[in-house]
Order: C-alpha cells, then sequence, then structure tokens
C-alpha cells in the first residue's frame, strides 16, 4: 500500500478524496451532503479558524481504497491528535484501515502528540476496529437536522413571544461579518463558554479563544465559501456579550446550512436565551437565504438542555456519531 498526504493545490488527488469519501457516506451515512472538489478544496485550505487538517490517500496499485487525515492545534490540547480512517466500501475487510492507522499514529508520534481521538459513525463494524486497536469510546454525539419547509412559524412565533419575558435585560442584535476588530476582545470572551458543552468521558482541555482566534475563524469560513451568520444576545445593565449563535450558508449550493456555536455565558442562563436567539436566526434566514432548504446541528447526546431547544425548532436525528480515544504507546 502506498499512502501519501496531498493538499488543496493537488487536484487529482482532491477529486480522488470526494469520489472516495462520497462512497464512503453512501453506505455509513448516506443522509450526508455529498462533498465537491469546492468543499474539499476549502477544508484542506482554510481549516476550520485557520489550522488544517493533513489528509492522506492510500492506494493498492492504481486503486484508491481509502483515506486518511490527521489534525493538531497550537491554541490548545497540545497532546490531542485527531485522526479519520476511511476504507472505500469495495475494499473493507482487508486489513488497508489498520495500515492507514498505524501511519496516521506515525505522524502523531512525529508531532508529539501522545493522546489519539479518532471519530466514526455508529456501526458494529467501527466499534469492532476500536476495540482492536484499544480505542474506547468517548463521546457520543448526535447529528440533528432542521427542514425550514417544516417550520411552524405560527408555532415558532407564538414561543419566541412565551421566552420574551424570561430576557427583559437583554436584546438581540444580528452582526455583520468580519467582525470589527474592537469587538474580536468581548466575542472572543463570549465563544469560551462553549467549553461548558458536555464533553463527556473524552479528556479534552477547554479551548482557548482569542481575538486572533475568532478573526481567523471568520476569514477561513470566507475561504471555504461560507457565508456567517451571527445574533448575539447583549445584556443591556452591564453592556455585555451574554449568547451567541452562528449559522454558514454554502454559496455553492445554499440550500444548505450548517449551525455552528450556539452557546450561553454562566452568568446568563436561565433566561431562555438560546431559544430566542436561534428562532431570530430562523426568521434572519428566511429573510436573506431563501433558497436555504435544510440547517444541521451536533450535539453531545448528553447534552439535554439543547437538545430540548432543538427539538422544539424541528431538528430531527440523522445519525449518531462516536469520538474514541487512546494513549500513544
Amino acid at each position: 500500500m502506498e499512502i501519501r498526504p496531498f493538499g488543496p493545490d493537488d487536484v487529482a488527488e482532491v477529486d480522488a478524496w470526494v469520489d472516495l469519501t462520497n462512497a464512503t457516506s453512501s453506505v455509513d451515512s448516506p443522509w450526508n451532503r455529498p462533498q465537491t472538489r469546492a468543499m474539499a478544496v476549502g477544508r484542506f485550505r482554510h481549516g476550520w479558524d485557520g489550522e488544517v487538517d493533513t489528509p492522506y490517500l492510500a492506494r493498492v496499485g492504481d486503486a484508491v481504497v481509502g483515506s486518511g487525515a490527521i489534525s493538531t492545534s497550537e491554541y490548545d490540547n497540545l497532546e490531542l491528535a485527531w485522526i479519520r480512517v476511511e476504507v472505500h466500501p469495495e475494499h473493507r475487510r482487508q486489513g488497508h484501515g489498520a495500515v492507514i492507522l498505524e501511519a496516521l499514529l506515525d505522524e502523531a508520534r512525529r508531532r508529539g502528540r501522545t493522546i489519539i481521538a479518532a471519530e466514526a459513525w455508529d456501526t458494529a463494524a467501527a466499534h469492532a476496529f476500536a476495540d482492536r486497536h484499544a480505542f474506547e469510546k468517548k463521546l457520543a454525539s448526535i447529528n440533528r437536522r432542521q427542514t425550514l419547509a417544516d417550520i411552524d412559524w405560527p408555532e415558532l412565533d407564538k414561543r419566541y413571544d412565551a421566552a420574551l419575558p424570561h430576557a427583559t435585560d437583554y436584546v438581540l442584535e444580528r452582526w455583520s461579518v468580519p467582525t470589527p476588530a474592537d469587538r474580536l476582545d468581548a466575542l472572543a470572551v463570549m465563544a469560551s463558554a462553549i467549553n461548558d458543552a458536555p464533553t463527556d468521558d473524552l479528556d479534552y482541555e477547554d479551548e482557548v479563544f482569542t481575538p486572533e482566534r475568532m478573526a481567523a475563524y471568520e476569514t477561513a469560513m470566507a475561504g471555504r465559501g461560507e457565508r456567517l451568520f451571527r445574533v448575539v444576545a447583549r445584556h443591556v445593565p452591564s453592556g455585555a456579550l451574554a449568547a451567541q449563535t452562528v449559522v454558514a450558508v454554502s454559496e455553492e449550493d445554499p440550500t444548505w446550512g450548517d449551525q455552528h456555536d450556539t452557546s450561553v455565558t454562566q452568568a446568563h442562563r436561565g433566561h431562555r436565551l438560546g431559544l430566542l436567539l436561534k428562532a431570530d436566526m430562523l426568521r434572519w434566514l428566511r429573510e436573506d437565504e431563501p433558497r436555504l432548504r435544510t440547517v444541521d446541528t451536533w450535539n453531545a447526546e448528553s447534552n439535554d438542555h439543547m437538545i430540548g431547544v432543538n427539538e422544539i425548532l424541528g431538528y430531527r436525528v440523522m445519525g449518531r456519531e462516536w469520538a474514541y480515544q487512546r494513549n500513544l504507546d
């Protein structure tokens, strides 16, 4: 087997990765949005906030049999490497995944990482592979999808109005992107509230948010062709930012949207801000993105509060993904 890394300018490899990823998704997660060359190039050039994955293709002869990826951060979690192993459905159960995994573990060692985390859809094959290679289940996350055509707008308005009396000290603001430099400090402080989201048994440190990282995230999303919509809640008596929700809409195919961060800072919880923010976001998207059809979101399965909000808004379960973890010998 030949395993080689590639980058966003390697057109043939990018196209091969797209074909492989769509083939595996058709079996493991057929509801997923199909990957395109533009999506892959944006991902491998810009990452999530400027830190990019290193992708690999695995070939046996002329056949692309699998792929791998490794990502590490210099912001936080400096001992951790995230990896992903995928094998084409036509080439499974031949040991290819184990060879790809060893290549990724070698790269993690080279980077000085000692904890390995991997994600896979909730399948018997994934669990068996994890067990064979000493990975333990640590965190279950649920992918939910909202279909905007199914929203009961009068009912949503009723719930919004019922929540308003609980948030009389707050105002909602729709922010344009990029965020002005003089707002990035406050935005970073508010974004750190996401660290309170459940990580269950995952060995994972709090993420470190800086003004520079917030700006890098917005730059990366623009580079990936994602239009960002951010609604924040401001506490009027103090002027502090209390909460936010962010949705990205694809420029390549504006029928698809993804929910990014929704978080409320600890001092401002209990005022129905999550529901108010997400309802106002839907109103904004209806106005500015009339072609938008679906919005996908992810939550830890144990995050009862946010799941409750999402179910009120009509999100429906698509699938479960597990995060596995092991120490690197």
